[in-house]
């Protein structure tokens, strides 16, 4: 953390952080130029509340003086061929005046710290290739891997045939 930078916290959202959960919607769509998924068609305050308290989902916000300056949300994915499961963050954003403070490693420290206690057996995630600050932090912290993702459109109708 920067020596200039004022403190921050790191908290695990509940379902009564829901409201905390919409403010990180809105750093996450601020912080990857993308406003309108994170807030045109925000959830209901019910299904936020279930979302958070749900053991799937886990969310960790990024504090600085009660205001949302980062956060992760990440899903644990229980495993059928062992008794484990996996941690996929599926996002993680610091708000741009915040960045370079140590924010996006203390997330996720913390959420290493929950997948410890979980028994998790890693930690994963996708970085575009051309997010180089993303590269650059995920490096730092972990295995690098190359894999291919594919997009599967969902469709109502059978397209078997």
């Amino acid at each position: 953390m920067s020596f200039l930078s004022s403190p921050f916290s790191i908290r695990r959202l509940t379902a009564e952080d829901w409201a905390l959960m919409a403010d990180m919607m809105t750093t996450f769509g601020a912080a990857f130029e993308d406003e309108a998924t994170y807030t045109a068609a925000r959830p209901s305050q019910r299904y936020l509340k279930r979302l958070l308290a749900s053991d799937s989902f886990i969310a960790l916000a990024a504090l600085k003086q009660g205001s949302v300056v980062g956060g992760i949300a990440a899903y644990e994915l229980q495993k059928f061929e062992q008794e484990r499961s996996e941690i996929y963050i599926y996002d993680l954003a610091v708000a741009a005046a915040h960045r370079r403070e140590g924010i996006a490693t203390a997330l996720i420290q913390k959420l290493k710290t929950i997948a410890a206690a979980r028994a998790a057996s890693v930690i994963y995630v996708q970085a575009d290739r051309e997010d180089a600050p993303a590269i650059a932090l995920y490096t730092k912290l972990g295995i690098r891997t190359e894999v291919l993702h594919f997009d599967i459109p969902v469709t109502a109708k059978d397209d078997a045939g």
